[in-house]
């Protein structure tokens, strides 16, 4: 808790002196993935030669690392769940994106939902379900309190409804999948967040205390990593 007072009394400080956006961009961890969000990747310069890989952001000058628990639910306000819920979501395999008012007035949006469980359908077999509600809150919430750090990048879904032959497949390939995941009833999906480190972005699904969390970080992998959320049990584990 004291890492985290340290690092927001000297976002303040920086703030004024403009220094503020470099300093969240310490979350990096790579570049942004040309394939993870066309709709909002920067814009190479004109100078840039083709194929050139853009710089990642750097940290203010002097600046600490930002601790995992910077993005730590307990600082949410009373009113955070209460206002509308737009979602904006884009499906790695397939290239889709919305973006979409999902939840108002205590309620979900008429045919909103169904998108949402569309996109989330199991990519390989082509089969949609009925998603959890629960979890697609999680999801909204992850992005809306990043966003109160200027990060605004979709949530971007490896995976999220799964048929038993999709889920048996991944285990015989040696993937990460466990044999009665809920992924198979809906309740559980893999995102990201570009730029964000996967560390970060599961220290914030864990405060929110909603289910489990799974942290898959690939370091320096062509993929990076990815975090694993539930409806089931509290629970936290490393693959």
């Amino acid at each position: 808790m004291a890492k985290r007072r340290e690092f927001l009394t000297r976002v303040l400080r920086l703030g004024g002196a403009g220094l503020y956006s470099g300093y969240v961009a310490g979350c990096v961890t790579r570049p942004p993935e040309r394939a993870a969000t066309p709709a909002v990747a920067p814009v190479a310069p004109a100078s840039t030669a083709p194929g050139a890989q853009k710089p990642a952001p750097t940290l203010a000058e002097g600046m600490p690392n930002p601790p995992p628990d910077i993005f730590d639910a307990s600082l949410i306000d009373g009113d955070f769940w209460q206002k509308p819920r737009t979602l904006n979501l884009y499906r790695l395999a397939t290239r889709e994106q919305i973006s979409l008012l999902y939840w108002k007035d205590g309620a979900m949006v008429d045919g909103a939902y169904d998108k949402v469980c569309t996109i989330l359908r199991d990519v390989q077999a082509g089969k949609t379900i009925r998603m959890d509600p629960k979890l697609i809150e999680t999801l909204w919430a992850c992005q809306a309190f990043c966003a109160r750090y200027g990060i605004h990048h979709p949530l971007t879904v490896l995976s999220g409804y799964r048929t038993p032959a999709t889920n048996r497949k991944l285990i015989e390939q040696g993937l990460p999948a466990a044999r009665k995941s809920l992924h198979l009833d809906g309740q559980a999906a893999d995102v990201r967040i570009v730029d964000l480190d996967p560390e970060v972005l599961g220290g914030l699904v864990k405060s929110f205390e909603r289910g489990g969390v799974g942290f898959y970080f690939r370091p320096g992998g062509a993929t990076g990593g990815w975090i694993h959320t539930d409806t089931g049990v509290n629970r936290v584990w490393r693959g």
